[in-house]
């Protein structure tokens, strides 16, 4: 029976240790990949696939990529969702003794992946870990680039999927238990594009998960990690870290802290509401310009630039920590000379804390030091513009900010100022730092000397004119000589090799050089690995401070950054109240007011409150800016509560606890829902999860349906939500059903808003101004008219307009229901209706009631028929039934 080879025995063995893997196993300068894995590597990655002799029958089919070159490949496939494990050769094969030793050395996967060519630098390469127990969710949530790691308890899916899409990680872990929680994985996986993995039950092992967090922090108690009451949440984050650890084979040093947060602690945005606002991306594009985060940030670092997208997808709710942001953003607007200095000093920093990841796991070159050792020599700088700021969090940041000079000195004394990448082939050492290594490399100097010297001599002594000596890694140094010159060769020339026109000789002289400079030159390289090994390896050793300085820079590159779009875009600095008014003069959109050239913006007023203005119910033509309007006021609060200044002559902004946006929707087939419920489901999780400090805007309720079932689903849920004892949140909503607009005067805390619009002719001119009271058309025809519709049918349609404005519309409803095209059965449900409700349908005018007077055949008329007829005129102009 044919065995397998013993080089592929023991791949075999390994694979058989990760048969959740690609296994990159390392040969020479190729990794290689065999059998199932080399099918799945050739199909994705698109390189050819041939075989090898394995001692079966069966050739082992085989593909490899160059190591060189891996990191290209490797972010393909984990771009793809799948592991793949690095397999590296533990010995030199020239040494090796049999079969050279190989052991797996990371395991990368979508969340663990350290490529910085592969990542935004923007934003945060997120891996979550969730852990179901009993009803309750652990999360945890870490990136391994930055040391960033978190831990919380949820006890509803609806708060987890939030959590998901806040923090949106490239990579889920679990439980098993957690499939059979409700949640829709298959839509995690296709909408948001998450590579979601199973883990064994071990991993949550409750006593395993304690003792790995406890040993890492080196702590004796979860009191220590400030973790006492996250039960739950301990045994995610122990998970987590226990399976970072299985995978990257290093003992984590950049994870210096774990932070226990509640999910209160924030302003909560569920994932409709930071899809509908742009916060971070355009909701059609999926880009960044035409976003708030594209306005805002004119970061300098990388580190910033992430810090800024966290402060946007979690505005704060505390009032003392918005003030102190306020604070520090005024102090930097107003000294913006300072600001403008600093900023230059950050403009040259690199990414402090992915840098510090690579030095963590011992990957990083000796460019990448440098570029650490030339941030570092900006840290002092800003550090001294920061001395004299007053307020609290600058000061706060000038005391975090460690200019770390003793490392900025050893890099700068041990590191070329432009070494080359490779860690193991000299030139690495600055002159001066070892006296052993300026020994071994003025003897390799000297050797080159040595070389010309003999060449010269020899050339002299033999007369051969054109002798070379030369060198190869096969022979070493040698002498060529060309078949011209091969009869003056001496006979102490030893013939070495034959080429087709040269014969390569060795001279005993030569070799004792070769011994010297060789032996100098491997001594050189291997201590200056050592050394820079030992630099790379002390800036390990200060973790701690390097993040607490790198969180501060990248903290003050944000303050900056907000006080610079202030400055320049004219926003005012917000008051912050607890008294749930929210009092906006001359607001204005961030995002389109930079999209409309001149200054060409209409600010308008937004005034809500806890009493009498809870409700603006708002109404006006499409186009005319309502959505614009209602998007700007929840843009405007929630860039208050991040701590940034807004865009309008004066603001006084009450804090919310959430937001929530209902604005458009879409089909969504592939679940199988309709426009219509996509809308009711997120009206839903509005009304269930919102309170009455939250801040609702609502776009055109009811739309996906009948006029009839729309108006009432409108108009109920409006009643909801003005209702204290069920809801009483502050409410913008839209509306084409002018019909409730009667609310206004039934309902105390309910107000008429609308968009005003000039009529010119059968054309209309928007005027983008919000004004009170409601309006009476929707100037749906002009709007077509503007959109390109053809004439024929705008036309046709304002006949059909005309025609349909005379008619009773409740008489109507009547007439259908109690008529020979519907049932009798059905008609009795509209005979039950309260009718004072039926109201709200009536559209009927003075003017219709005179034009029906006039046409009456009143000699035609009974007595009684024109008691009925009066009747009804009557009840008409009372807008009752």
């Amino acid at each position: 029976m044919a065995e397998l080879t013993p080089m592929m025995q023991q791949y075999m063995e390994t694979k058989k240790e990760y048969k959740d893997c690609i296994l990159f196993y390392r040969l020479g300068d190729f990794y290689e990949m065999f059998f199932e894995d080399a099918l799945t590597a050739s199909r994705e990655l698109e390189i050819t696939l041939t075989g090898k002799n394995c001692g079966l029958e069966e050739r082992a089919p085989m593909c490899g990529v160059p190591y060189h070159a891996v990191d290209s490949y490797l972010n393909r496939l984990v771009s793809k969702g799948y592991k793949v494990a690095i397999c590296e050769q533990m010995e030199d094969p020239a040494t090796a003794k049999g079969i050279v030793r190989r052991e797996v050395v990371r395991i990368v996967t979508p969340g663990t992946n350290l490529d910085t060519q592969a990542l935004d630098e923007t934003k945060n390469n997120y891996i979550m870990c969730v852990a179901y127990i009993g009803d309750r969710y652990g999360v945890s949530v870490a990136d391994v680039t930055t040391g960033d790691y978190f831990v919380t308890e949820l006890d509803e899916s609806s708060k987890l999927f939030d959590e998901i899409s806040r923090f949106m990680p490239s990579e889920l872990v679990c439980n098993e238990a957690f499939y059979m929680s409700g949640m829709d994985l298959d839509d995690l996986k296709e909408r948001l594009g998450i590579t979601i993995y199973a883990l064994d039950s071990w991993y949550f092992d409750d006593a395993i998960c304690k003792r790995t967090l406890l040993e890492h922090f080196k702590t004796s108690s979860l009191e220590g990690l400030g973790l006492a009451d996250y039960d739950c949440g301990v045994i995610g984050a122990g998970a987590l870290f226990v399976y970072l650890k299985e995978t990257q084979k290093t003992d984590l040093c950049q994870f210096t802290r774990l932070t226990g947060y509640t999910t209160g602690k924030y302003m909560l945005l569920d994932s409709s509401s930071r899809r509908n606002l742009e916060l971070c991306e355009t909701l059609r594009e999926k880009q960044k310009r035409g976003s708030l985060l594209w306005v805002l940030d004119k970061t300098k670092t990388a580190m910033g630039a992430r810090t800024l997208r966290s402060m946007l997808e979690q505005p704060l709710i505390e009032k003392k920590a918005i003030v102190e942001r306020l604070d520090a953003v005024e102090e930097l607007k107003d000294n913006a000379i300072c600001r403008e200095e600093m900023r230059e000093y950050l403009s040259p920093i690199y990414d402090l804390e992915r840098l510090l990841s690579k030095v963590a796991y011992r990957s990083a070159n000796p460019r990448d030091l440098t570029a650490f050792g030339s941030s570092l020599s900006m840290l002092p700088h800003i550090r001294c513009i920061l001395e004299d700021m007053k307020s609290p969090l600058l000061k706060k940041l000038y005391n975090n900010l460690d200019p770390l000079e003793d490392l900025c000195r050893l890099i700068s004394a041990a590191i070329c100022e432009e070494p080359p990448i490779a860690m193991k082939e000299g030139g690495i050492i600055r002159e001066g730092y070892n006296e052993e290594v300026d020994r071994l490399r003025h003897a390799k100097t000297e050797g080159k000397d040595w070389l010309a010297k003999l060449e010269e001599e020899e050339r002299e002594k033999t007369g051969i004119k054109n002798l070379r000596i030369r060198y190869n890694k096969v022979f070493g140094y040698y002498l060529e000589v060309t078949n011209s010159f091969k009869h003056l060769v001496p006979e102490y020339y030893t013939r070495k090799q034959t080429l087709a026109n040269a014969e390569r000789y060795i001279i005993p002289r030569l070799k004792e050089l070769e011994d010297t400079i060789l032996g100098a030159e491997d001594k050189l390289y291997a201590l200056e690995y050592e050394l820079y090994c030992q630099v790379r390896d002390a800036i390990g050793q200060e973790v701690v401070r390097i993040q607490k300085t790198a969180k501060a820079v990248a903290e003050l590159d944000t303050l900056a950054s907000l006080a610079l779009v202030a400055e320049r875009n004219r926003y005012v600095r917000p008051k912050i109240n607890e008294k749930g008014v929210i009092n906006i003069k001359d607001g204005r959109h961030p995002v389109v007011e930079q999209m409309i050239p001149n200054d060409m913006f209409i600010a308008n007023d937004t005034y809500l409150d806890d009493k009498k203005n809870r409700i603006s119910i708002i109404t006006g033509p499409n186009m005319a800016g309502k959505s614009t309007y209602m998007r700007q006021t929840a843009l405007i609060v929630l860039m208050a509560q991040v701590g940034c200044f807004v865009p309008a002559s004066s603001a006084d902004i009450g804090i919310v606890d959430r937001i929530f946006t209902r604005v458009g929707a879409s089909d969504d087939l592939a679940s199988g829902q309709s426009t219509f419920m996509v809308e009711m489901t997120e009206v839903a999780n509005i009304l269930r999860n919102a309170t009455r400090n939250s801040l609702l805007i609502l776009d055109e309720i009811g739309r996906g349906t009948s006029t009839f079932d729309g108006l009432s689903i409108a108009w109920a849920v409006i009643e909801h939500i003005s209702n204290t004892r069920l809801l009483g949140a502050k409410t913008l909503f839209a509306t084409h059903y002018h019909e409730l607009t009667e609310l206004e005067g039934k309902i105390d805390n309910v107000n008429n808003y609308c968009i005003a619009v000039k009529e010119k002719g059968d054309d209309i001119v928007f005027l983008r101004k919000i004004v009170k009271g409601g309006a009476d058309r929707s100037y749906g025809i002009q709007v077509a008219k503007l959109a390109g519709v053809p004439e024929s049918v705008t036309t046709r349609a304002r006949e059909i307009a005309e025609e349909l404005s005379y008619a009773d519309i409740t008489t109507r409803v009547k007439d259908i229901a109690v008529g020979g095209h519907e049932p009798r059965k059905k008609a009795k449900k509209y005979d039950e209706v309260d009718l004072a409700q039926m109201s709200l349908f009536d559209t009927v005018k003075d003017d219709d009631v005179l034009e029906e007077i006039k046409n009456l055949d009143v000699s035609h008329l009974t007595p009684i028929d024109a008691l009925n007829t009066l009747y009804q005129l009557q009840n008409k102009l009372k807008n009752r039934w």
